[in-house]
């Protein structure tokens, strides 16, 4: 992490868990460890119908509210979908875009998750753009080639003066849910190549200023060791992100840093 240039954060990514009570008492519970996260921003992105309820618990605190996925029109025929707008209407700060069970399970394209980053930056949402390889991508020598072109079609049409609102999460698709961990010098070394694409596109100035994150199955035993890394800015956290203890722990390896 890199504290004088841009801030750390810490996004714990719920899927498809905890209930209305669950989200509120899970709320509750951090809301005096979130207090004192002074060098990092905390972050919850919950399921969608649990939204109002999570905004309203977090009311006053440091704690902001992200969605999973929105759609990239602002209205019309799109049954089970959510526009941005709907989103930031209802308090949501943050909007994960691209991750890798939608790119897997939906068939979302780079091309689709760039129409949803410039939709999410139009309503003032903060896209959380997920990008990552798969094993037999890494296997074969890609990662790099892959994740530039991931970050580069994400990008496309996102104006210099709207970039400080973008996140960048890089999450090897291998180490998704898998138990499975990118060494931290792994994490780096790619975190450290999106930099260098963002420096290419907008400057250095700009590159700098953008924080990215570690998605890959980040957790308390791993975490301090990640964040000590120069380009990773913070973590977009799956499982660890369930329970306040877990999750209160990575926030504090967070500000220890």
């Amino acid at each position: 992490m890199n504290l004088r240039y841009r801030k750390t954060i810490i996004a714990g990514n719920w899927k498809m868990n905890l209930n209305e009570e669950e989200a509120r008492q899970f709320i509750r519970q951090l809301k005096p460890l979130a207090a004192e996260a002074r060098w990092c921003d905390v972050v919850l992105c919950v399921p969608f119908l649990q939204i109002p309820a999570a905004v309203k618990a977090a009311r006053g605190t440091k704690i902001a509210i992200g969605a999973q996925n929105c759609h990239y029109e602002p209205k019309g025929a799109y049954t089970g979908e959510i526009s941005c707008g709907m989103l930031a209407e209802a308090g949501v700060k943050y909007v994960i875009i691209g991750h890798s069970e939608r790119r897997r399970d939906s068939n979302e394209s780079d091309a689709l998750v760039n129409k949803k980053v410039l939709a999410a930056l139009q309503f003032g949402l903060r896209p959380i753009i997920c990008v990552g390889e798969t094993l037999e991508m890494r296997d074969n020598d890609v990662t790099l080639d892959v994740v530039r072109m991931q970050v580069k079609t994400a990008l496309r049409g996102v104006m210099l003066e709207q970039l400080r609102r973008v996140t960048i999460a890089y999450e090897p698709i291998w180490a998704i849910g898998t138990g499975y961990t990118a060494t931290a010098q792994q994490a780096n070394e790619v975190n450290s190549v999106i930099r260098q694409v963002l420096r290419d596109l907008y400057g250095a100035r700009a590159a700098r200023a953008v924080s990215i994150l570690y998605g890959g199955s980040m957790n308390v035993s791993n975490a301090r060791e990640l964040l000590a890394q120069p380009d990773v800015d913070g973590g977009l956290i799956g499982g660890a992100s369930l329970k306040t203890e877990s999750f209160a722990k990575i926030i504090e390896a967070a500000n220890q840093q």
